[in-house]
This record gives structure tokens, sequence and C-alpha cells, in this order.
């Protein structure tokens, strides 16, 4: 099991930055491929990207590249998602979660309970 608590959501101005943290708890983190996944009011989720034990973030959807970065702090077990540039179309809750396989979709088996981003213009 693997126990996922999101932090840093609020109100941002357009163009403005925020930076969102997952802190992981459980067995084997070091074998969970870490993603950011977001849901937007009537909307599909989406995915934004996710990170391995080591190297950079990956799998950036065209939505976000450039302008979002996915981090990973080992020693703290958190992740990280820098966000700037933002925009209104940015507003959503936004999921951290963990899965043994990398996936450009939301096909990841543990969940964070979410953290609202909302963007004004």
């Amino acid at each position: 099991q693997v126990q996922l608590v999101e932090s840093g959501g609020g109100l941002v101005q357009a163009g403005g930055s925020l930076r969102l943290s997952c802190v992981a708890s459980g067995r084997a983190l070091d074998t969970y491929f870490m993603a950011w996944i977001r849901q937007a009011p009537g909307k599909e989720r989406e995915f934004l990207g996710a990170i391995g034990w080591s190297g950079p973030g990956i799998g950036y959807p065209d939505s976000v590249l450039g302008r979002f970065t996915l981090s990973r702090d080992k020693d703290t077990n958190t992740v990280y998602l820098q966000m700037n540039s933002l925009n209104p179309e940015d507003t959503a809750v936004y999921y951290c979660a963990a899965g043994l396989m990398f996936s450009r979709t939301s096909d990841y088996e543990f969940w964070g309970q979410g953290t609202q981003v909302t963007v004004s213009s």
C-alpha cells in the first residue's frame, strides 16, 4: 500500500506559478512511478506527467509542456509539480498517483485526495 498526500493548491492569477507537493508513504516507494493527473469540472482526467525513482519527469502532454515540471526528492519521498505561466484552463483538481508501470492515462493504483488549483483571469 502507498499513501499519498497532496498540498500546495490554491488561487493564483493568470501568469502566476504554483508548486504542488505530494508526500508518499508506504513500502518499496522506489519501485513506483509517481504521476500528476488533473480533472477539471465536466472534463475527463488529464495525465500531466510521471517520474520514476531516478531521472526527469516524462510524458508531458502538449498542454503543459514547457510550463510544468515534475521533480522528486528521494530523501523526503516527495514529488513536486512546478507549474508556471498558469492560465484559467489549468483550473482543476490535481491528483498525485502512484503505479508500478508508467502510463499516460489515469491507470495508477494509488491516489491522493487531490488539491484544488484555481487560476483567475
